[in-house]
């Protein structure tokens, strides 16, 4: 970038408006709860972003931006936890690269291309990886200008004329003092020590790792190989010579034709779907036809067994048909290969729903726990995942369209991820199903539902209800540690910082004294 094109007088209101992000994160978030504070310094970095382009509001889009940043940051409201600080922080960059116009997804008007959205994708994780850096690289950048520009001894000078309007200022405020009660009184009222107590190493660490998040996302920018247009292919002119293949393109060429030629897919094909066809009866058989067992086999060693190799093979089988019936090679088009993938595909959609099936089994006997729901999450993304394959295939669409496809169900999949209460969720459905509740199973884990949080005491009151916590130490344990959670959380949320829309209702359930479900 030339130094006419980098602006250096735009600096102090970008450090000015960075200095006060800085002071509203020590406000809201030093040394406290993360919740609703963490909600309104996110609105407070997207009011910046848009104070910095005031011609913003001139954008005709700028609603669908606004709506944007919006839903980004309503997780927030919902719950703070990884996920939706990572959603936040996605939306909040995809805001500031659009305000700047820098994100590239051209005219809303005008549609994006099946490539738009892989590609900005790219860019936000590259804009991420960057963001740490950016701070460092700019203020380096406005020292070579400066002395491009002749203004080396701009920086000293601008302290140096400081320094005796303030030694002079600091000598008639002593004088006042002494010739003022009231100036003096003012003065005393001055604690110093108190003052150096709040320069505080992790403080200034803090105020340090803040400023440059911030700074990220006042001046947001991409690295210059990803600004540059793509250079036109030049093609080879009409009678101009072309270069000889060498024996290896040759090579290259021919052990292409045997491994995804049509020979080579289409018994592959016939393979694979004897193959499948043969674990499918099983499952049908097994699962749910009813059928007993061998000798020495449960039913939850089988379901745990083949929940997790299933999905691997579904996912080794869409990487090879993605492979076999690339966009516009032989194969895409022989209706019989096409036939035989859309079997072939079919029949891993099922091992998909027969491995959540399994899944299901083998919790129903044991427990539910978070990783066991990420599983679930997991193989409905996989069977998805293959849906979207057949419909690539029979729709003639590019791989890209089949990344955007994907990419739009796992980012649909994960913001809805932030809405569910899973503590909740797994805490009632352990309590519902265990030994002591409904008389089959295994005995509930009562150390994970206490590391569940409060959001397990609804569960924890239906089973505590009708039982005798003194006549059973496990249970007077657990009736002791709900006690005691609940008087730290009612003090917890005192603090305004720490409301969360999911709190709050927990809250009302016991202010209420229920002891339903949520």
């Amino acid at each position: 970038m030339s130094a006419l094109a980098y602006n250096p007088p735009g600096f102090p209101a970008r450090i000015g408006i960075a200095v006060a992000l800085v002071a509203a994160s020590d406000f809201l978030l030093y040394g406290q709860p993360a919740a609703l504070s963490l909600l309104v310094f996110a609105a407070l970095i997207g009011a910046a972003v848009l104070a910095i382009h005031p011609q913003a509001f001139n954008d005709r889009w700028l609603l669908p931006k606004l709506a944007l940043l919006i839903a980004g940051l309503a997780p927030l409201a919902e719950n703070v936890s990884m996920l939706s600080v990572c959603i936040a922080l996605v939306c909040l960059s995809a805001f500031a690269l659009l305000t700047a116009g820098r994100l590239g997804l051209g005219r809303f008007d005008a549609g994006f291309s099946d490539a738009a959205l892989p590609r900005a994708g790219g860019l936000l994780l590259v804009f991420l990886a960057i963001a740490p850096f950016r701070l460092i690289r700019d203020f380096f950048r406005w020292r070579r200008t400066a002395r491009r520009l002749g203004k080396r001894r701009v920086p000293f000078a601008a302290i140096a004329v400081w320094i005796m309007p303030l030694f002079l200022a600091a000598v008639f405020l002593v004088l006042f003092g002494e010739a003022n009660p009231v100036i003096e009184y003012w003065l005393s009222l001055i604690d110093l020590l108190a003052l150096l107590d709040l320069i505080q190493v992790f403080r200034i660490i803090f105020w340090i790792f803040v400023l440059v998040i911030v700074w990220a996302f006042l001046r947001p920018r991409l690295p210059a190989f990803l600004r540059r247009k793509p250079r036109p292919m030049i093609l080879p002119l009409a009678g101009q010579p072309q270069r000889e293949p060498t024996p290896q393109d040759i090579a290259a060429k021919n052990l292409e034709a045997v491994l995804f030629g049509r020979p080579a897919i289409l018994r592959s094909l016939i393979v694979f779907n004897l193959m499948f066809a043969v674990q499918t009866v099983l499952d049908a058989a097994y699962l749910w036809g009813g059928v007993a067992l061998p000798d020495g086999m449960s039913y939850a060693s089988y379901a745990h067994r083949g929940a997790y190799p299933l999905i691997v093979t579904a996912l080794i089988a869409a990487g090879f048909v993605l492979a076999a019936l690339r966009p516009g090679s032989a194969t895409s088009g022989d209706m019989l290969i096409r036939r035989l993938v859309y079997l072939w595909v079919a029949q891993n959609i099922a091992l998909v729903i027969s491995s959540i099936l399994r899944l299901d089994l083998y919790i129903g006997i044991y427990a539910l726990t978070y990783w066991r729901i990420a599983a679930f999450v997991w193989m409905g993304l996989v069977a998805a995942g293959l849906a979207l394959i057949v419909a690539r295939i029979a729709l003639g669409k590019s791989n890209k369209w089949l990344l955007t496809a994907n990419l739009l169900t796992l980012s649909a999949t994960l913001y809805a991820c932030c809405h569910v209460n899973f503590a909740g969720l797994i805490a009632n459905y352990n309590v519902d199903h265990s030994l002591e509740m409904s008389g089959q199973g295994v005995s509930l884990d009562v150390w994970y539902l206490r590391d569940l949080g409060p959001a397990a005491f609804p569960a924890i009151d239906r089973y505590l209800a009708g039982r005798d916590a003194v006549l059973d130490p496990a249970l007077s344990e657990l009736f002791s540690w709900r006690t005691m959670t609940e008087d730290w959380f009612r003090q917890y949320h005192e603090n305004w910082r720490a409301w969360s829309f999911r709190e709050w209702r927990l809250m009302q359930y016991l202010d209420a004294g229920n002891t339903t479900s949520e």
